[in-house]
C-alpha cells in the first residue's frame, strides 16, 4: 500500500488542532511547512472520513495525498469555471439582468447537487434568457465576475512549473474565451449562446458541454499531450464535474456540493485555490 501524508491547511494552525488530527489519523510525524500548512507523515488513509469530518468542524482543510508528490509531477490541471476558478455562477448573474435570478439560481443549485439532468436544466435556463441584449454578458464580465481567491497564485505556479491549465465549463464561451485571453490559459471549452441581431435567442449552439463532455475533453487533451492519467489534476464543485474528477489522477472538490465532496480524492472547503499548492511536498 502506498504511504500517505495528511496535509492540514488553515490560518494559524494551533498545536492542539494538529495534535488532535495527528492522533485521529494515526500519523507518525509532523512537519510544519508554514504557519498555515502542516504535513503529517504516514497517516492511515482508512481513517479519511473520520478525519475529514472532524477537521471540517474545526475549519481545517485535511487531505490525504500520496507521500512525496510534488506539484511539478503533474502535467495538466483541468478546472471548472463557475464557483471554481471564478466566484459567481455566470448564468445566474445573466438571469439577474432579466429579473429572473432567483428562478434560474434555484435550477442551477438543483443541477449542481445532481438532482436534475445538466443538459436539460441548461436548456431550460438558457430559454429564460431569450431577448436579453448581448451587452448584458459584457456587464456581467466587467461588473460581477471575480477570480476565486488563490486562483492567481495557482495559475502562476502552473506557468512556473510547466503545468498546462484547461478550463472546461458547462457555462459559456463568452466568459471562458475572455478568461483564457486575460489569464493566459492553455485551453478553454464551454457552451456557445446563440445571438441574433445583438440579442440572445434562448438557445445553445452545438453539443452541450456536460459531465461526459468534460471527462472526454480531459482524456483527449491528456492523451494529445502524452501525459499519464495519474499526472492530471481536476478541480470542480458540482455534480457535472464528477466524471471529470474521476478521470484525473487527483480529483479535487473545491467548496463543493456534498455529492462531490464524498467522491473526490481531496476536498478544499475553507481555503482558496492556492490550497492546491499546499498539498504537495
Amino acid at each position: 500500500m502506498s504511504a500517505y501524508s495528511l496535509v492540514l491547511q488553515a490560518p494559524a494552525l494551533s498545536d492542539d488542532i494538529v495534535a488532535a488530527l495527528a492522533e485521529l489519523s494515526g500519523a507518525s510525524g509532523v512537519e510544519a511547512r508554514s504557519a498555515d500548512v502542516v504535513r503529517l507523515a504516514n497517516a492511515d488513509v482508512a481513517r479519511r472520513d473520520a478525519v475529514a469530518t472532524h477537521a471540517d468542524s474545526l475549519g481545517v482543510d485535511a487531505a490525504f495525498v500520496p507521500a512525496g508528490k510534488r506539484f511539478a509531477d503533474y502535467g495538466l490541471i483541468v478546472s471548472d469555471m463557475d464557483s471554481t476558478l471564478i466566484t459567481i455562477e455566470c448564468i445566474d448573474e445573466i438571469a439577474d439582468m432579466q429579473g429572473l435570478k432567483e428562478q434560474v439560481a434555484a435550477i442551477t443549485e438543483r443541477s449542481m447537487r445532481g438532482e436534475l439532468d445538466f443538459a436539460a436544466s441548461l436548456v431550460e435556463r438558457v430559454a429564460l434568457l431569450k431577448g436579453l441584449p448581448e451587452e448584458a454578458l459584457g456587464r456581467v464580465y466587467a461588473e460581477r465576475l471575480a477570480l476565486t481567491p488563490g486562483a492567481t497564485e495557482l495559475l502562476a505556479a502552473c506557468k512556473a512549473h510547466g503545468v498546462r491549465f484547461m478550463l472546461v465549463s458547462g457555462g459559456f464561451t463568452f466568459f471562458t474565451a475572455r478568461l483564457k485571453a486575460e489569464l493566459g490559459l492553455d485551453y478553454a471549452h464551454a457552451n456557445t449562446l446563440e445571438v441574433v441581431d445583438g440579442k440572445l435567442t434562448g438557445r445553445v449552439l452545438g453539443d452541450i458541454v456536460d459531465a461526459a463532455a468534460k471527462a472526454r475533453l480531459l482524456r483527449e487533451t491528456r492523451d494529445a499531450l502524452g501525459i499519464a492519467p495519474d499526472a492530471v489534476i481536476a478541480i470542480g464543485d458540482g455534480a457535472n464535474d464528477l466524471l471529470m474528477l474521476a478521470e484525473a489522477g487527483l480529483g479535487i472538490a473545491y467548496k463543493a456540493k456534498p455529492v462531490v465532496r464524498r467522491q473526490a480524492d481531496v476536498a478544499i472547503n475553507h481555503g482558496g485555490l492556492d490550497a492546491v499548492l499546499g498539498l504537495f511536498a
